[in-house]
């Protein structure tokens, strides 16, 4: 899985731990999810894409196997 977390973090001037204090979790889970690290649930997913005012699918896309 893909994501955009921390691009469209950046782009809003949002520092990792106000994003996680925003959603409910620690700074290092924001940081391992923008690596690829960790594999968020659905509900913290969703909880990310309306603090950054995005959609699920500008955030989040599944790489297609070739």
């Amino acid at each position: 899985m893909k994501n955009n977390v921390k691009i469209t973090r950046m782009k809003r001037s949002i520092t990792q731990q106000h994003l996680a204090r925003k959603v409910g979790v620690a700074r290092q889970t924001i940081g391992l999810i923008e690596k690829g690290q960790y594999n968020p649930s659905l509900k913290l997913c969703v909880a990310i894409a309306k603090e950054l005012g995005v959609t699920l699918d500008d955030l989040f896309w599944e790489e297609e196997e070739e």
